[in-house]
């Protein structure tokens, strides 16, 4: 295996007899890769994670059920692939995707746009992330933490924080981990729109205090 150009792995080409074959075989599992994690995503949007089934997804495509068993082994490999795939979508949407996550956007726009994306997936892949220990303080120490501090950093120096970022990037982004969003969720009550509007004031309440100095 190696590395692939958004940080998951990617497989070595193998050397086989006929080489169109091989080329066909790998096309049409990305396809069926593509549209598998396509259809999980849909079922996710319209009915929540706990509609995520190996047979719903496989209804949803249009394929048999073995088609997902065989390239994702488990609900677990499925949605730990769909992580990763919606991480790598969310990547480039804040690197090089349109206004107003992308660049071009004023600073205090990209970051709102970016925390209503982040929270969005952690909501969609709360239970996942959980169990890969995103609610821990070792998602501190996770390269996907590093490129969004990275981001978010740049954005919070645009907006006229200083350069002295490490304790405010944290704390702009302490909500949207997957252990703040399960607490609002769950015990405190709150519903993804609740959450994401009280984060857009609070960004927007820094953001104020910054340029009114």
């Amino acid at each position: 295996m190696s590395n692939g150009p958004d940080g998951g792995f990617i497989p070595l080409r193998m050397s086989v007899g006929v080489g169109e074959r091989a080329d066909t075989e790998r096309a049409d599992a990305a396809r069926n890769r593509r549209l598998l994690l396509a259809a999980a995503q849909d079922l996710i949007d319209n009915h929540g994670a706990a509609a995520v089934t190996m047979d719903a997804v496989a209804r949803e495509a249009g394929v048999g059920k073995g088609t997902v068993f065989r390239r994702f082994g488990s609900r677990t490999g499925l949605m730990l692939a769909l992580l990763d795939h919606s991480e790598s979508e969310i990547q480039r949407a804040y690197l090089s995707g349109p206004q107003p996550l992308g660049p071009g956007a004023p600073p205090l726009d990209r970051l709102l746009a970016y925390g209503r994306a982040r929270l969005k997936l952690t909501s969609d892949h709360l239970d996942i992330l959980i169990e890969a220990g995103g609610a821990g303080g070792d998602f501190l120490n996770h390269p996907v933490w590093a490129a969004s501090n990275r981001h978010v950093q740049i954005l919070l120096q645009q907006l006229g924080f200083g350069a002295q970022l490490d304790v405010i990037s944290v704390a702009v982004q302490s909500p949207l981990n997957a252990a703040a969003v399960k607490h609002l969720l769950e015990i405190v009550g709150l519903d993804l729109e609740t959450i994401t509007a009280e984060w857009e004031a609070m960004v927007r309440t820094l953001a104020r205090g910054v340029v009114g100095t």
